[in-house]
């Protein structure tokens, strides 16, 4: 009786969805991230991406350089490829520069408030932000710009919708223009959606018609479509390591553990049949 009940519970919910939905919800189809934190590769390519395109506006203040070391990358190779910061050291009387070290974390010499003045918003901390917004956001977000000379910043995007932060990756990606095609009725619209491949937007529009909204590049980048993709891959790679660097051995450790147990069952089986074999 109790199952009953909720399974009817259940179904009242996801119809009042279903409905709610299709009177007026907006539906973000979001293009799958492949990702794979024990790419070690993909996860250094990451971190040089993150190093020259994020860290200038970005900080990741709870994220150590000498972390690094745990992706394969050595000291030496941070401290001269990846570092790039520094503060003045307002003690001293010439206040002097003080480099980056390798065991300080990563943070930038902008000021929050200067960049507060400078662009109406401080830029966050990426530390955890993969924890916070998920891969499969933070892929589509990076391949969501599109052109839009109403903004301020001259981009928008479509999972982030009139987001301050510009496309600073357009080089390497190329330059996208929004498509937008209206449908008279629901069903049209989700059916031209789901025949559309990658980042996709339905929303409603006006007099009751809904709006399918895409991306079709416009300019292509340095980078062919491919291409930038496995760097966007790689970067949200390293935002999802980067919220969580402990986890990467905490998986190898249980693989090993399940192997190991694999192994025991091998013997644990065998030694069954030995004890049975006269019974059956």
């Amino acid at each position: 009786m109790k199952r009953a009940f909720a399974a009817l519970c259940g179904a009242l919910v996801l119809g009042g969805a279903g409905a709610a939905f299709a009177s007026g919800g907006a539906d973000l189809r979001l293009e799958p991230a492949l990702v794979n934190r024990l790419d070690d590769a993909s996860l250094q390519r990451g971190a040089r991406t993150f190093v020259n395109y994020c860290l200038n506006c970005h900080s990741a203040k709870y994220m150590r350089y000498n972390r690094l070391t745990d992706i394969g990358i050595d000291l030496p190779m941070i401290q001269d490829n990846l570092i790039f910061t520094g503060r003045f050291d307002s003690k001293s009387p010439n206040f002097d520069w003080l480099p980056t070290k390798v065991g300080d974390t990563m943070n930038i010499a902008m000021q929050p408030a200067d960049a507060k003045e400078w662009m109406k918003v401080t830029p966050p901390d990426l530390t955890v932000e993969a924890r916070v917004r998920g891969a499969d956001w933070l892929y589509n977000y990076f391949l969501g710009f599109y052109k839009d000379d109403a903004s301020g910043s001259g981009w928008n995007n479509l999972v982030f919708q009139n987001v301050v932060m510009p496309h600073v990756l357009w080089q390497s990606g190329g330059v996208n223009r929004l498509v937008s095609t209206e449908y008279e009725d629901h069903e049209k619209a989700q059916a031209a959606a789901i025949a559309m491949h990658g980042l996709v937007l339905l929303a409603p529009g006006k007099d009751d018609r809904y709006v399918v909204e895409s991306l079709v590049q416009e300019t292509p980048g340095t980078l062919s479509p491919a291409e930038y993709k496995q760097m966007v891959s790689d970067l949200v790679n390293f935002l999802d390591y980067m919220a969580e660097p402990a986890r990467n051995a905490r998986i190898r450790l249980g693989l090993m553990v399940l192997l190991y147990l694999g192994v025991l069952f091998v013997f644990a089986y065998w030694l069954k049949h030995e004890y049975w074999k006269d019974i059956h």
